[in-house]
């Protein structure tokens, strides 16, 4: 059963529009979780599920708007809503915000990023696919390929550590991985143009790949080794950028 349960206002008086969604957007969440729905299955709709809550439906399409936006449902015109996946985006939106309103360092983003990275390399390594390790060995030929190309290089430098966040097989290791992309557009140009020499860049570039051998060959100590070192050098190099 729902339990659906409006906050009033600190007079004790009928509960605000602001209230009204909140409690709605968990009835939703509630309604998911009750009836069990996975990825991809339908919701009923705003008309439906107005008149089991006893409310407009204005309120109801307003919460699912507000989830649609947090990616926990996806809804379209002319059409009921569905249970959707959580997208990294949400996360990343709300990483490069705190960053930009000084809640967050870059530093303690690399922090982070560093303690998970050191993780999903192990367990790449052991849980990966054939293909998986393709796709990674792959990336980190295109980051040496494209040396001279640093905007490609950056890309290909993003979509290696996405790749090898999937690869953990852990889809919350996956999740926040992804949400590093927009902070690390930012950082990445700063950190390349820093290194001294086109011979301390390509100390970067072999880091990848020794990464992308190991999780090939299988080797989670060798490449949670080589993870911590690449992340020690681009701190490196973002402190000598006067990136803190």
């Amino acid at each position: 059963m729902i339990e659906f349960k409006p906050a009033t206002d600190p007079a004790g008086g009928r509960p605000g529009a602001e209230g009204l969604l909140g409690a709605t957007m968990n009835a939703v969440k509630a309604h998911i979780r009750e009836n069990g729905l996975q990825v991809g299955d339908w919701l009923p709709s705003e008309g439906a599920f107005a008149e089991k809550l006893g409310i407009s439906r204005s309120i109801v399409r307003e919460a699912y708007r507000s989830l649609s936006a947090l990616t926990l449902i996806d809804i379209g015109n002319g059409r009921r809503p569905r249970v959707a996946a959580p997208k990294a985006d949400v996360l990343a939106l709300i990483t490069d915000h705190a960053v930009h309103t000084d809640q967050v360092t870059i530093q303690q983003i690399f922090d982070v990023r560093r303690t998970i990275e050191r993780r999903t390399v192990v367990l790449a390594a052991m849980r990966r696919t054939d293909k998986e390790a393709a796709e990674i060995i792959a990336l980190a030929e295109a980051m040496q390929r494209d040396f001279e190309t640093p905007q490609a290089v950056m890309e290909h430098d993003i979509a290696f550590h996405e790749a090898i966040g999937a690869a953990s097989r852990n889809p919350m290791f996956s999740l926040i991985v992804g949400s590093f992309h927009v902070v690390t557009r930012h950082t990445w140009p700063i950190g390349w143009a820093s290194r001294a020499s086109n011979e301390t860049r390509q100390e970067s570039i072999d880091g990848h790949m020794t990464i992308a051998q190991a999780i090939a060959n299988g080797d989670p100590t060798t490449g949670e080794q080589a993870m911590v070192e690449h992340f020690d050098l681009t701190v490196k190099a973002l402190l000598a950028a006067g990136v803190y």
